[in-house]
């Protein structure tokens, strides 16, 4: 009975690591002029970083707080958009906060979605903050692949707005439901895939979808 849990994580880790290994759109490259997102992680977690701003899109219409000055006084040029379940992203600032009942009713029951959306000043590149560049077209599917994670909003209604615990963030209601199966992580991949990217098949961790982000060159 004691090892049953240490055999379903085993289980799960090695089923994770092949279905992330396993290739959609494999036939995808870089382009050579396009329009540059980032991929995020902090270890956990992962992100799509986006100029605020381009020709196929500006996220104010969509995101208001994309117009609006951060903490610091200066306007975001960029937002990071990621899903999550909604209880954590809104009450649970570190894993030491993370109950056990919260944990428990994830792993058995799920959860609602919840878009977390940041907003930063001209991110650098970083092993954390990938940039990789798409076609107009495949950016152009990968913001409505994202548009299409927020529930429909009513005629004269003004969509909720959730105040985070990290700075210069908020989070939106979402559509679908957190599992084990359907985490934040595999929300990224197959956003990206949809876009049209080479991207894992199962990603439900984060190191699963950044091994198909190469980190950037080192600038000496």
């Amino acid at each position: 009975m004691l090892a049953a849990p240490l055999l379903v994580l085993a289980l799960f880790l090695i089923t994770a690591w092949v279905g992330s290994s396993l290739p959609r759109n494999s036939e995808w490259g870089e382009p050579a002029t396009g329009i540059t997102i980032m991929v995020e992680t902090n270890g956990i977690h992962t992100g799509i970083v986006m100029p605020v701003t381009t020709r196929i899109k500006d996220w104010r219409e969509t995101f208001p707080s994309a117009g609006l000055p951060r903490e610091d006084g200066q306007l975001p040029t960029h937002i990071a958009v990621g899903w999550g379940e909604k209880d954590v992203f809104l009450n649970t600032p570190t894993w030491s906060d993370l109950s056990p009942s919260t944990a428990l009713r994830i792993v058995f029951q799920g959860g609602s979605g919840l878009l977390r959306v940041a907003h930063y000043v001209r991110p650098a590149p970083s092993p954390h903050h990938r940039p990789i560049r798409l076609r107009e077209e495949e950016y152009a599917r990968l913001v409505a692949r994202i548009e299409q994670a927020l529930p429909p909003e009513p005629r004269g209604t003004v969509r909720t707005v959730y105040t985070s615990y990290e700075p210069n963030a908020v989070h939106y209601d979402a559509t679908g439901r957190y599992t084990l199966g359907n985490t934040c992580n595999q929300w990224v991949g197959d956003t990206l895939a949809f876009a049209g990217m080479k991207m894992g098949r199962w990603t439900p961790l984060a190191g699963g979808v950044m091994k198909w982000i190469p980190e950037p060159a080192t600038q000496n």
